[in-house]
């Protein structure tokens, strides 16, 4: 089995080596074969961290056959869990994680690659990855004197449109680009940008698929599709509650931030948990950094898991209910406070209402210089309810 091809498993040549291998997906799915679990956690990491890497590391192709295997055989199964989710956000959340995972390894390969293939570990050149998404004629490079990497390429202005938004940024609109000869001028970063989003639609085309619940593949995969809905939860609420408390939090909250506090580092569910939370209850980006300043928790992961959790499209999921943080061993249900509220916005919330009027301090009040980027602070004001 060509590694490539578990690396890169939207790849054409991927597909035909799914159809070639040893068992049909049924028979996996029936075996509950290593590539099951595999496609769980794929789906589960996508949606919660943006991310198909595996927990134990990032997977470069360089593994024994069989864990190559496992992975291959995960991407087509991961579509169907993610298909038997019947929610629009989760696949657009899987599509843009998987794309987000290939480019990151495309760009390990760039690096890693030295014209020699004298490294152990598969890899692809950029023509091979044009080449598969039929951009090599519609793409060629700037040549530059004394070195063999170009720096900046030109892109036919047809593909630049469809691999482009001008929601990227006012840099990506047509207005700012040179163009000639029928060809944007792009820096090799910003083709890569484009090539991530020939990736995401290629994941995103035929998905979800339509499948009878309870029947076949969908009723031996029950079980995992009920795990990942306990996880993401798909409740909903009218808007945040936009009072930052840390004395009202939950117990399950309190112990994570002192976890971090304490140089713990926190496992993904663990993460997940805590930045849901903070963005339900109205905390930017800026202010989840600033607020998790003197933790274990990495600045630039907080930023890309708050903006992946709170972005403009909708596609924002709730912290995990009580329960389901019980079972990853997060909520201990302190003081039985499962019996006040089944979730830790719920429960928040019902304790800023039932705090006196005048008693509430916003954090951001006392805080204002650190979360908004160096700005004058200013003193705490008790929070109108």
């Amino acid at each position: 089995m060509d590694a490539l091809h578990a690396k890169y498993p939207f790849f054409e040549g991927a597909r035909g080596a799914v159809a070639g291998a040893s068992a049909s997906l049924p028979e996996l799915v029936a075996a509950d074969a290593p590539a099951v679990d595999r496609a769980r956690e794929r789906v589960e990491r996508a949606l919660l961290e943006g991310t198909v890497e595996p927990e134990a590391g990032a997977f470069d192709g360089s593994a024994v056959d069989v864990d190559a295997r496992s992975e291959l055989l995960s991407y087509p199964i991961a579509r169907i869990l993610v298909s038997l989710l019947d929610s629009e956000p989760a696949v657009e959340k899987y599509a843009a994680a998987e794309a987000s995972t290939a480019l990151d390894r495309l760009r390990a390969d760039l690096e890693r690659d030295d014209g020699l293939r004298s490294t152990p570990t598969p890899t692809v050149d950029l023509d091979d990855v044009l080449a598969e998404f039929d951009l090599d004629d519609a793409v060629r490079a700037e040549p530059v004197r004394g070195s063999r990497d170009p720096t900046h390429y030109r892109i036919e202005v047809g593909p630049y449109l469809r691999l482009s938004s001008p929601a990227w940024g006012d840099s990506w609109r047509l207005v700012n680009r040179a163009l000639a000869d029928g060809a944007v001028r792009v820096s090799r970063e910003e083709l890569l940008e484009a090539i991530g989003a020939a990736i995401e639609a290629r994941v995103r085309e035929g998905l979800p698929f339509e499948l009878e619940a309870g029947e076949g593949i969908a009723a031996e995969l029950e079980s995992r599709v009920s795990e990942l809905k306990r996880l993401l939860s798909e409740r909903t609420y009218a808007g945040p509650i936009d009072v930052v408390a840390p004395e009202l939090f939950p117990p399950c909250m309190e112990n994570l931030i002192g976890k971090a506090e304490r140089g713990v580092e926190l496992s993904g569910p663990e993460s997940f948990a805590l930045m849901a939370f903070l963005v339900g209850i109205g905390m930017s980006p800026d202010e989840v950094v600033a607020f998790c300043a003197d933790t274990s928790l990495d600045a630039e992961g907080i930023r890309y898991q708050t903006e992946y959790l709170a972005d403009d499209r909708g596609t924002q999921y709730p912290p995990p209910t009580c329960e389901t943080l019980s079972n990853y061993g997060i909520c201990h249900n302190e003081e039985d406070h499962m019996r006040v509220a089944a979730d830790p916005l719920s429960y928040y919330e019902t304790r800023v209402e039932a705090a006196d009027d005048g008693e509430i301090v916003d954090w951001r009040e006392e805080n204002r210089d650190e979360s908004d980027d160096g700005e004058a602070a200013t003193e705490g004001e008790p929070v109108e309810k």
